[in-house]
């Protein structure tokens, strides 16, 4: 995952729209495709893969959003942490260190129950969603 400034690209399309003006951008690159994770008051992020940006931003949505801004390289927003185990092993999944092994041995968890955690976030995220559209506050 990088920061980034979105800037206007012709060959960019929309990978995914959510509520709240959230959205997952696809973009070409020479070296493949990138998917740039954007919201209001956030300051981007890309992924080399939709699946990763996808989950960042079902940990968007799950913790109510959050700045990374100030946390540095290797730092994880106070709200992520806060929110509890699975938010957090959610969101080191979308770090470029955080696959499911490394995630487990952090936790002392079966790789099994570490994927338990990072389903249940998708699913939260994805009432939290839902209930956005059915309250029509978007």
């Amino acid at each position: 995952m990088s920061q980034s400034t979105p800037t206007p690209d012709d060959a960019e399309s929309i990978h995914r729209e959510y509520v709240l003006d959230v959205r997952i951008v696809e973009r070409p690159t020479p070296d493949g495709t990138v998917y740039r994770f954007e919201a209001p008051h956030h300051g981007g992020a890309e992924f080399d893969d939709p699946e990763t940006a996808e989950l960042y931003a079902d940990v968007y949505f799950d913790v109510n959003g959050f700045d990374e801004s100030k946390v540095g390289e290797e730092g994880v927003p106070p709200a992520i942490i806060q929110a509890g185990r699975d938010t957090l092993a959610a969101y080191f999944h979308t770090q470029s260190y955080g696959d499911i092994n490394w995630i487990a041995s952090f936790y002392g968890f079966k790789p099994e129950r570490t994927q338990r955690l990072i389903d249940r976030v998708r699913k939260r995220a994805a009432k939290i969603r839902e209930g956005v559209s059915d309250r029509d506050l978007d």
